[in-house]
């Protein structure tokens, strides 16, 4: 019996937990739009490369743009020095 409850106990814990969620701020893009709505869903896309082209997509739809604080830039690479 005691094993009973201690499978049911594990079993009611482990429905309990939530699967990981993806990481919301993609660290390549440094402007996020946040798209809010039942219709579209909440939602970050950090897909844009400046705030003027998030602007412009986030015209006429209930959304945000804003920086992404995960932006993490590629470190430049020296080019080839001339001769």
């Amino acid at each position: 019996m005691r094993l009973l409850g201690a499978l049911l106990f594990a079993l009611g814990a482990l429905c309990m937990t939530k699967p990981a969620s993806a990481q919301m701020y993609d660290p390549r893009y440094p402007v996020c739009m946040r798209v809010y709505g039942e219709l579209v869903g909440d939602r970050m896309d950090c897909i844009f490369m400046s705030m003027k082209e998030c602007q412009a997509g986030a015209a006429g739809n209930p959304a945000t743009c804003l920086v992404n604080p995960f932006y993490a830039p590629r470190p430049v690479r020296p080019g080839k020095p001339e001769r």
